[in-house]
């Protein structure tokens, strides 16, 4: 984008992506009151009664919106020196879902109501407000959750075995007489059963299914608080780790170290 000179760029970059300044805040703020306002014409449209009165408002309203989301995704597009980061991140993608379903509805009944999406989009509330301590905490969680990614596929891949094996077990224990007429249904038991959810529209009428039973609502309860004891132990390395609010210049990445001087994304200078 070279229609732009690199001091207006830096200028419009600090406006959108940062809060450190007046008009950074300013613009936030009224992006967040735009969310807000559009998702709420969204549910009052879906109000009968509402609609019947106020509908061809409510459609102005929405193009109006969906008008001014538009010219600030390409703003973000813009101002950005590697702009496909920012369109294939979550924010990215959710900016783009938040103004899509307005034109599809050109084409395409119904889809409008697509746009609660928007109602994502205040998750930048974290950085307008620059409430630091808890972006960190929140980055720390995903980075825990992520790490912690492997091992909990893992664990769950263990929990389907179980359910396989428990739900065939009821299978020829019970028989079709008590409900248990199919393996799929007997291990829709077995999951609800040791989610300890207990619908109680299976049970089970023998008592060598009744014990098995109580092994697996007994079990239930341990593997409930496995993923926990997982992400918990991942959270507990990160503590200490301090990340920045931060964007990056370049392709809007966030997430970086405190005093990290290049965007570990794109390689880029903060």
């Amino acid at each position: 984008m070279t229609f732009i000179s690199e001091s207006t760029r830096q200028k419009l970059h600090e406006i959108i992506f940062e809060a450190d300044t007046f008009w950074g805040k300013f613009f936030d703020l009224l992006l967040i009151w735009g969310i807000i306002v559009s998702v709420l014409v969204v549910m009052l449209e879906s109000v009968r009664s509402i609609n019947i009165k106020y509908g061809n408002v409510f459609k102005i309203m929405e193009w109006i919106f969906t008008i001014l989301f538009t010219i600030e995704y390409a703003a973000r597009i813009i101002v950005l020196k590697r702009p496909i980061y920012y369109i294939k991140s979550f924010y990215g993608i959710i900016d783009l879902l938040s103004i899509v379903p307005t034109y599809l509805s050109l084409f395409f009944f119904g889809t409008q109501a697509l746009i609660v999406l928007r109602i994502m989009r205040l998750l930048r509330i974290f950085r307008i407000l620059k409430l630091v301590r808890f972006l960190s905490e929140a980055n720390k969680l995903f980075y825990a959750l992520k790490t912690s990614l492997p091992k909990i596929i893992v664990f769950l891949v263990s929990v389907v075995c179980i359910m396989l094996i428990v739900g065939t077990l009821m299978y020829i224990i019970e028989g079709g007489e008590n409900g248990f007429d199919s393996i799929p249904r007997s291990i829709y038991w077995a999951i609800v059963t040791m989610t300890t959810v207990g619908y109680g529209d299976i049970a089970p009428h023998t008592i060598l299914g009744q014990t098995l039973a109580s092994f697996i609502m007994i079990l239930g309860y341990g593997i409930i608080a496995v993923p926990t004891g997982i992400v918990a132990s991942q959270i507990h390395k990160t503590k200490n780790k301090k990340i920045s609010t931060q964007a990056c210049p370049s392709c809007s990445s966030e997430g970086h170290d405190v005093d990290a001087n290049y965007c570990k994304y794109c390689g880029a200078k903060m």
